[in-house]
């Protein structure tokens, strides 16, 4: 028997069984090849437990700190997990004291059953998103949340929820958090260009940005400039408000500017949305160069550029900014924190010119009032508490190094780069092969759900029929053999 505070379970080829500790505390071996996840694998075990009797009705359970670090798991597997245990009533919480067994049996509950798989997928497809999901998440846009500063997150949602009772009158500031707003004035005059609070409006998320842009600055008939391959939901969005998009090409080396200038002569958008840099889906990045010419034809052509600046803080400092050289004149920057503290604070921004932000924050009050002053206040807390810039190295160094194998182990299964990315959480890569009726990146994909493996195709990112086999990669989750076994049956069947 092992000591009480210890767990082995980096143990892969074991079934999830339970082990007793000194402190009659559940020590859990956990399965990490089974389907379903760590959260279904922990309320299955207490439950269990709790039948058999080895749990007693009233025993106290291990805070969420002590059963993470005995079960080497994270804190938020944890957290979920007890959340689920209490929503079915085996468990109960006293405020200071902690958890409890509450009763000794469950009736048979759908919440501890593994979400059902979707039979295909869609860009919009919610397994994509919502993270509870048993499929592997090789195409989603989310990070592990053991990635993140778990514990700085954690206690910037337990401080925001302490908010002064006289906050919880009225909608709040439809501005946003005016805390936050001044603290990421600050941080962009330090970094990128100067910007006053009131120049800034938060939103819920990035998306939410790029909804109020539309909403404000077009009308159906319009004409909206896109990269190709970019941002799926955006292409999904800008036809959602009746405009028309059109692609630019996007490569290795940037944007198409020949392209850019014939089709702006033609169509005269009335904006277009650029991932500056750390570009989604290839995680290139714009040079100084391409930025300045970029912003020239902006102003030749007399269209707003939106800079989706959400990967800045993964990208290095002497990447180019296009609001920081045009001065958002006609540069609207939308930036995020989902990528560096977690999806689900759900808080982004936009800085724009004065006369703007006063047009978005009426549209955001028609569309929806104000955002959350708690989620806000808990990023603020979190950016601002001392381990958050060690965290964010830490997240950066764990990209470049899960960058590298996720390259190699993509190369072995025969794909080839679409680019080779400066940065950040995506690579895309796929056969050097035309698509078929029988084989195309997303009849794949839904081959790899029916698997148990999310993927992102191509086509989510296009405009335009693909011309080769390929996916989306976030570079957390390409370590599995389970993902390597299906793409090289891919490439077996290509006849590669």
């Amino acid at each position: 028997m092992e000591d009480a505070g210890v767990a082995k379970s980096d143990n892969l080829s074991t079934p999830c069984t339970i082990r007793s500790s000194a402190s009659a505390w559940p020590i859990l071996t956990l399965d990490r090849t089974r389907r379903g996840n760590l959260v279904d694998q922990i309320v299955e075990s207490i439950t269990q437990l709790v039948n058999s009797g080895e749990l007693r009705v009233g025993t106290k359970m291990p805070s969420v700190r002590q059963f993470a670090k005995s079960n080497s798991i994270s804190t938020f597997t944890v957290v979920e997990s007890y959340d689920r245990l209490l929503t079915t009533g085996l468990l109960s919480s006293r405020r200071g004291s902690g958890y409890f067994v509450a009763r000794i049996e469950i009736p048979a509950a759908r919440s501890i059953l593994p979400a059902p798989l979707l039979l295909n997928i869609d860009a919009l497809s919610p397994d994509l998103y919502t993270g509870v999901s048993d499929a592997l998440p090789a195409g989603s846009g989310w990070l592990p949340p053991e990635w993140y500063g778990e514990s700085t997150i954690l206690d910037a949602i337990r401080h925001a929820m302490r908010i002064p009772a006289s906050r919880l009158r009225g909608y709040g500031n439809p501005l946003g958090f005016p805390s936050l707003r001044q603290h990421l004035a600050s941080t962009l005059a330090d970094e990128l260009f100067a910007v006053e609070p009131d120049r800034i409006v938060l939103t819920h998320g990035a998306t939410h940005g790029f909804d109020l842009i539309l909403r404000t600055l077009t009308k159906p008939g319009d004409c909206v400039f896109v990269e190709d391959p970019g941002y799926s939901n955006l292409l999904s969005l800008i036809r959602h408000h009746g405009c028309i998009p059109v692609g630019v090409p996007r490569g290795e080396h940037g944007l198409d500017f020949d392209v850019l200038q014939e089709k702006a002569t033609r169509h005269q958008p009335k904006l277009m949305f650029v991932n500056t840099v750390l570009q989604n889906p290839l995680g290139t990045s714009l040079s100084h160069a391409q930025a300045h010419r970029l912003l020239g034809l902006a102003e030749r052509f007399d269209f707003w550029v939106v800079e989706d600046d959400i990967y800045r803080d993964l990208s290095a400092r002497s990447d180019p900014s296009l609001a920081a050289m045009d001065g958002l004149r006609r540069v609207i920057r939308v930036g995020s924190f989902s990528k560096t503290l977690s999806p689900t604070l759900r808080v982004g921004s936009i800085a724009a010119s004065a006369s703007l932000i006063s047009e978005l924050v009426r549209v955001k009050m028609l569309t929806g009032l104000t955002t959350s002053e708690i989620n806000e206040r808990a990023v603020l807390h979190a950016i601002t508490a001392r381990p958050y810039r060690r965290m964010l190295e830490k997240l950066i160094s764990q990209l470049d190094t899960a960058r590298d194998s996720s390259i190699s182990n993509l190369q072995k299964a025969g794909m080839t780069m679409l680019a080779k990315p400066r940065g950040g959480m995506f690579i895309s890569a796929g056969w050097e092969t035309t698509p078929t009726l029988s084989f195309n990146g997303k009849l794949n994909a839904d081959q790899a759900l029916k698997a148990g493996i999310l993927l992102s195709p191509g086509e989510f990112f296009t405009l335009d029929a693909c011309n080769t086999i390929w996916f989306r990669f976030n570079v957390a989750y390409t370590q599995s053999k389970q993902l390597s076994t299906f793409l090289k049956n891919c490439h077996d069947t290509l006849g590669h």
